[in-house]
Order: C-alpha cells, then structure tokens, then sequence
C-alpha cells in the first residue's frame, strides 16, 4: 500500500511540474507576442511623421517636394475678396428727427397736455402759459390801432373843407383884382381928363397891387393845405402802419404762451410741469423732447485706417443686443468730415441709413455691431500663413524647379485667411505653406 501511494504522489507531481511550465510557456509567448506588434521607435518614427504630412498635404492639395516632410505647397490662384470693415455705432436720430420743445417767453404753465410715451402730430398742443397779460397787449393794439384809423379818416374828411375854403378865399381875391384893374383904368382916363386927381390915380393902383398880393397869398395857402394834407396823411398812415405791426407783435406774443409740436414723434422726456414758472433767457427753457422713431440711423465709428475704403452706397449689415440673432440692413449715406477721438484713436463717424423694417424695435443708442461690405473684386491671393515678415518686409517661398526660393511680395486686402498680393507673385505658381515641425510639438 504503501509503494503504491508513494507512486501516485509522484504522478500527481509530475502533472503538477507540466501544469506550470505550460502557463510559464503561455505567458512568455503573450509577452514576446506584445512586444513584437509594437513599432521600433528608431524604424517607424519617420514613417509617423511623413503619413501625417501627407495627409496633411492631401488636406492643402500637394505634398511639397523637398520640403523635408514639414511643409505644404498651394497653387497661387484667383479668388473672390468681399472685405468687410467692422465698427461699433449707435443708433441715432436723423438730422431734425429730435427736438427739445421750449418756450420763447417767461410765463407759468397753465396746462400740460403731454407725458412720456404719448405721441403727437405735428401742430398738435402741448402745453400752454398763463396769457391774461398777453391778452391785454393785444386789445391795447387793436385799441391804438383804431386810433390810428380814426386820425387818418378825420384828415380825408377835412381835406375837402380846408381846400374849400382856400379856394374860396382864392375867388374873392381874384374878384377883387378884377374890380381893382377896372378901379384903376378908370381913374386913368379921369385923370387924364384932369376930371380927378392924381391921388385918386394913386390909391386905385395900390389897391389893385395889394389885391393881386392877396390873391397870390391865398393860392400859396391852397397849396400849403394840400401839401399839409399829404404830410399829416403820410404820417397817420405811417403811425396806423406801426400800431398794425405792434398789433401783430403782440398777437405773436400771445401766440408763444400756446407750445405745439414741431414734428411729429414720441414724447421721449419731459422737463417741467404745470405750476412751474419758466424763465425765458439766451437758452429756451425745455418742456418736453420729441423723436420721430422713423427716422433713425446707426453712426458707425470708423477708424482713421479703414476710413479710406468706405464710400457712400455701399451696402451694410449690422445687428444690435437686444435682438442678436436678427441682421438689419442698410447702406451708407454719409461720411461726417470732423474726426472723434475715442481711447485716443481717431475714428470718424459713418451715418448709415437704415433700409430694413425696424419700427418698435430700434431704439435711440442702441449699441451696434456694424459690417461695412466693400466692393468685391477678383484678386491674386495667398493663405495668410504663407507670408513670412522680415526686416518690414513680407516674403513667400515659392518653389522653382522643385526647390523654395524666398520671394518679395506686396500686399493688399485681407479677407479671413488669405492675403491679397499685388507683386511678386503670377496666377499658377506653387508656393509653400509652412507647418511646425512635429518634433518640436513633442518636444
């Protein structure tokens, strides 16, 4: 029995002993089989590299040859640049599209008929001044004129009365030297008779001469009544004229105490209220603001850089807070002359009109977002990445016969990733796009 056992312990150790060495043998075999599928770092590191450049070279058109792996080549061809220039405006209004509302007189407002948010007409009232006074300079007129009136009808009705009477005067003069020329001859002939004296001769002829006097007196007095007439009329015209225009004085007067509305609008703010007095100065005193909201445009705020590019009509889109994801369009109108320094950059003020419906939604300085779209043109243009700068100058490698060659170039416009080159390079050339070098990343 005991051989026996002794047997089969040492068959269950041989099992055992063959059990392990099968596992050891698994195991090396599993390790061995790991070890074998990894890449050699020396063998197929470059290999790495170079797939990712030519797929990178897929990416951009053609691997560059000669480029050692990092770089990419590109044909130099003609695109479409549609350059925009972006600014931050304002929404404004238009010229004559907000006016602060005053008074021209001193006074106490007697009534407001307006508040914020009302709208008004053009003409329509909006407030108005106590006016007892200027209703008294006005019936004060009215009553100097009627005085006026009244002088100039009594000089038309004692015209004829005064020329009546130097007329008459005239008649009985003339009259008088009649009968004193027929006096006169008579003695004449007495005396040359000797049937009368000389002295009766004598006082004939004086007589005639002193009626002759009196009928010149009194013709130089019709003409003096006339020439009087005239001037006293003159005169009463004259001062009928100027009670008229203190009657229209005053009645424009009293027409300032009624405030109406110069334009048609919202109430944007009101500045007094009824009860106040309002004192009349060099500066009017401001009841209320008014903004007509249909006409309103953005001031773009350009700088002095881009301000050559901008023309008037040309196209503009432009977004504001309060509503994002909505695009407003417009175009230019105009270019204001005078410059605004703002973090001292000089900028200059762009008015763009608005063409898009905006009514209830743009707001008086609403902040604004605004592209300027410039003209679209073909032009030579390269990736932005291709321009190398040195020494204030801009370079590309362009590749003749296989081999980069550092060129000279001029630059223009830049649209997003592409530069605009204006010498130094033709249409149909290759040139290269440099990459970083992928051992310098991993390092």
């Amino acid at each position: 029995m005991i051989r026996t056992t002794t047997e089969g312990q040492d068959h269950v150790h041989t099992q055992m002993t063959a059990r392990r060495a099968a596992i050891v043998l698994a195991v090396a075999l599993a390790v061995c089989g790991a070890g074998c599928r990894q890449p050699q770092p020396s063998a197929n590191g470059g290999a790495g590299a170079a797939g990712s450049a030519d797929n990178a070279g897929a990416a951009s058109g053609t691997g560059s040859a000669g480029s050692g792996g990092n770089a990419d080549t590109i044909t130099v061809t003609r695109r479409t640049f549609s350059s925009n220039v972006a600014a931050i405006g304002a929404v404004k209004a238009q010229v004559g599209a907000e006016v602060k509302v005053g008074s021209r007189i001193s006074g106490r407002v007697f009534r407001l008929h307006a508040n914020i948010k009302d709208q008004v007409r053009k003409g329509q009232v909006i407030a108005e001044l106590e006016k007892a006074d200027l209703e008294a300079l006005v019936e004060q007129s009215r009553a100097e004129l009627r005085l006026a009136d009244a002088k100039l009808a009594a000089l038309d009705t004692l015209l004829p009365t005064e020329v009546a009477k130097a007329e008459a005067d005239i008649a009985r003069w003339n009259a008088t030297v009649t009968q004193a020329r027929k006096d006169l001859d008579r003695q004449r002939v007495l005396l040359d008779r000797t049937l009368a004296p000389q002295s009766g001769f004598d006082l004939s002829q004086e007589l005639l001469a002193v009626s002759e006097a009196q009928l010149g007196a009194a013709r130089k007095t019709l003409e003096l009544v006339r020439a009087q007439h005239a001037e006293s009329v003159k005169q009463a015209q004259a001062e009928r004229d100027r009670d008229r225009a203190a009657l229209a004085h005053a009645e424009v007067q009293r027409s300032y105490a009624i405030i109406t509305a110069p334009i048609s609008g919202v109430i944007a703010s009101v500045a007094t209220q009824e009860g106040e007095t309002v004192a009349a100065g060099l500066n009017a005193p401001t009841f209320v603001t008014i903004i007509d909201l249909a006409r309103l445009q953005v001031e773009a705020y350009v700088d002095e850089v881009d301000i050559g590019k901008i023309a008037v009509g040309q196209h503009v889109v432009f977004t504001v807070d309060a509503y994002p994801a909505d695009d407003f369009a417009g175009q230019v109108a105009a270019i204001y002359p005078k410059a605004t320094i703002q973090d001292n950059v000089v900028k200059y003020v762009v008015a763009v009109e608005i063409t898009s419906p905006y009514a209830g939604r743009l707001r008086p300085e609403m902040t604004t977002s605004v592209n300027i779209q410039l003209q679209s043109r073909q032009v030579l243009a390269v990736p932005s990445n291709a321009v190398r700068r040195e020494g204030g100058k801009h370079f590309v490698q362009v590749l003749v016969n296989g081999r980069p060659e550092l060129r000279e170039v001029r630059l223009g416009w830049k649209d997003g990733a592409w530069t605009e080159v204006t010498q130094g390079l033709s249409d149909g050339q290759r040139i290269l796009l440099d990459r970083p070098d992928p051992e310098s990343e991993k390092r």
